[in-house]
């Protein structure tokens, strides 16, 4: 643990300087197109905004979020670079985001027509991000409309309402190097671009590759890059490379502390429905986290944790708020550090075997963790480094300068710094 951590039953280390490493790698790999730091989903567990800052500071001259609550809350905090926010429905507040300088994404006659709404309303030009759909069948207007998308959206442009500041779609495969789906979408991509231009809209920045894209398909880079979980030192895929060969430091270590050891007999069944039974008389361990803190409930009798310097698979079900591990003849007491996953360097788990034990993804594994697990941010910066405005990370430019802040000195409130989390964990 860290003293910043003493006296919590868990928490979520997060080692921001981890977090700096990680998109100055991404931004190295970028070369000539921006960077765009994707903070959505509390910054994928690892807290928004303190990563956002972290990541800005390394050299991300943009910032991405899903939704506009997430926009306006980095805003609300000073940030002071490109915000882009992309998923939104029928009657949002579009509006306050506008006013907000947000840029937004349209992918349908709808949104074009509500933003449009919403720059009158807000009394300035909206930009907007056309999204077209390359071959993922999600977001994105789709061949046959792409065109009529285009020219409703350079009919309000002439208006003045909207700005087409960028055009942009979504890799289906980006983390399966080589697949043809990749060259593929790249291809459609760069065509549907030759169609807006010929309709008459200039785009300042094209964006297509995410984490995956960033780090091993440079043809797919364009203007910018829309890192996500590379940003927290996690590889977006085994196939694409583990953390350390890609250049990446995982930033998240959760920990809890023991709440109770106790002696049971051979025979006992452990945890609902007793789908564990201990084989010999043995040390059962409580661990006080469950899956209303996003550990998973699949994970009972095949998840692993580090405790007393062993890896100890889950005893039995995973229920709301605990967990319990059996140790054998080990000594553990309460309050001893449990370690459920890290970066590994220590022998603990990592977030990819949380992920491979259970047939999901590590982004799954980060970003589930709950509110009740508080974050403990190590490695803040004392103070701002840089405004951050628009003008010194401008659309279309390059990456910025490595310390520029991205946040307004007047937000930035005291903050302290701590040793890496791997320091603090059992060798």
């Amino acid at each position: 643990m860290t003293p910043q951590s003493d006296g919590l039953r868990a928490c979520a280390i997060v080692d921001l300087d981890a977090v700096r490493d990680s998109v100055a790698t991404l931004v190295a790999c970028a070369g000539n197109a921006a960077t765009m730091a994707v903070v959505k989903g509390d910054g994928y567990g690892h807290g928004m905004l303190a990563c956002a800052r972290a990541a800005v500071e390394a050299g991300a001259s943009w910032l991405g979020v899903a939704v506009i609550e997430e926009a306006l809350a980095l805003r609300a905090a000073g940030f002071t670079v490109p915000i882009f926010a992309w998923l939104t429905t029928p009657g949002e507040p579009l509006a306050d985001a506008v006013a907000a300088d947000i840029d937004l994404s349209a992918s349908a006659p709808w949104a074009l027509a509500e933003i449009a709404a919403a720059a009158r309303l807000s009394g300035r030009t909206a930009r907007v991000h056309l999204k077209v759909d390359t071959g993922l069948s999600r977001g994105g207007a789709t061949e046959a409309d792409w065109p009529s998308l285009c020219d409703a959206a350079a009919a309000l442009a002439a208006e003045n309402l909207i700005d087409v500041a960028g055009v942009w779609s979504h890799l289906a495969f980006a983390d399966s190097p080589g697949h043809p789906t990749v060259r593929g979408q790249t291809g459609r991509f760069a065509d549907a671009v030759t169609v807006a231009e010929k309709i008459g809209l200039r785009p300042q920045v094209r964006h297509l590759a995410n984490s995956a894209a960033t780090l091993v398909s440079p043809d797919a880079h364009f203007d910018l890059v829309r890192p996500g979980i590379a940003v927290y030192g996690l590889s977006p895929g085994p196939q694409v490379g583990s953390s350390m060969a890609l250049g990446l430091r995982p930033a998240m270590t959760l920990t809890a502390r023991l709440a109770l050891a106790k002696r049971v007999p051979a025979g006992s069944g452990v945890s609902y429905a007793h789908r564990y039974t201990t084989t010999t008389e043995s040390t059962l361990g409580l661990i006080p986290l469950g899956y209303a803190d996003g550990i998973p409930r699949a994970a009972g009798n095949t998840a692993e944790v580090l405790l007393a310097g062993r890896r100890r698979r889950i005893a039995g079900t995973v229920c709301m708020d605990q967990f319990v591990v059996d140790v054998g003849d080990d000594p553990i007491q309460a309050g001893d550090q449990v370690v459920l996953f890290g970066p590994g360097d220590h022998g603990e788990p990592t977030a990819q075997d949380w992920a491979d034990a259970l047939g999901t993804i590590n982004y799954e594994i980060v970003t589930r963790v709950g509110v009740r697990v508080p974050r403990v941010h190590l490695n803040v910066s004392v103070e701002p480094r840089g405004t951050g405005r628009r003008s010194s990370a401008s659309p279309g430019a390059g990456p910025s300068t490595p310390g520029q802040s991205g946040i307004a000195s007047s937000s930035v409130g005291p903050s302290g710094a701590g040793s890496s989390a791997l320091e603090q964990l059992p060798s």
